[in-house]
């Protein structure tokens, strides 16, 4: 089927997600809780964009919103910029030490709006990615603590997680670098504890740290080769070409 987005004319099937098919056809539209490898957030609520069926407008969340009829969209309408210029200004009054936040009110035009009361401190906008992250890629060693004002993520107890494999994966996907991860030459300290670096064998690059290969040895069964992703690949290119010969 056809979707009209900002006038352009956009192919899609049925299903998809709106903010999937514009960024297909180069139509940019903010996210900060989105992330390609953990889908179906829709809480940041900084995608929105207005929909046209049948001359009614309606604001929908394009991450989350599957097509499924023909439809006008616009993402920088006047209700759109009013409302993501409201949701911006008080995510950075929850996160005001946030450049990302702060950035974004920039561009998108956020009021200033001074009944609101501005938060201590911090990065983080509450948008669950890292939660999410940790679950489906890793070993659920974070969750979101304590409710209203004071909720926030934070392994159990604010302790070092004895489940904890230093993986990253929280402080890759934050949309606002709220997780403080560090690392050296031979260490990655995140959430308040240290992990030993391995190093690809071949390049000397680091591969990860020895918890997260031993847990992606238990989950795929396999022993780790001890090489990093590149060094994989040109091994893989040269097996190839030795097996069917170069072109």
């Amino acid at each position: 089927m056809t979707i009209t987005i900002n006038g352009v004319p956009c192919e899609c099937e049925k299903g998809e997600y709106l903010l999937q098919v514009a960024r297909r056809n180069g139509i940019i539209i903010p996210t900060l809780c989105h992330h390609e490898a953990v889908a179906g957030q829709g809480c940041c609520r900084v995608c929105i964009v207005e929909l046209v069926e049948h001359g009614k407008g309606r604001i929908v969340v394009s991450c989350v919103f599957p097509v499924e009829r023909e439809c006008e969209v616009f993402t920088n309408s006047e209700k759109v910029r009013r409302q993501r210029g409201m949701i911006l200004r008080l995510l950075q009054m929850r996160a005001p030490e946030s450049p990302e936040i702060r950035g974004l009110c920039q561009i998108y035009g956020a009021p200033e709006v001074e009944r609101f009361v501005r938060a201590s401190g911090g990065k983080c906008v509450m948008c669950g990615l890292c939660v999410k992250a940790c679950a489906e890629l890793s070993v659920g060693a974070i969750s979101t603590v304590s409710r209203g004002v004071t909720k926030e993520i934070a392994t159990p107890y604010h302790e070092p997680s004895s489940v904890c494999v230093g993986c990253g994966s929280c402080a890759a996907v934050c949309p606002t670098r709220a997780i403080e991860l560090t690392e050296t030459e031979t260490e990655r300290t995140i959430w308040g504890k240290t992990f030993r670096l391995l190093r690809c064998a071949s390049c000397g690059a680091p591969i990860g740290t020895e918890e997260e290969i031993r847990l992606a040895e238990e989950r795929s069964g396999q022993e780790p080769d001890g090489l990093c992703r590149d060094c994989r690949k040109k091994r893989m290119a040269l097996v190839f070409a030795q097996t069917y010969g170069e072109a």
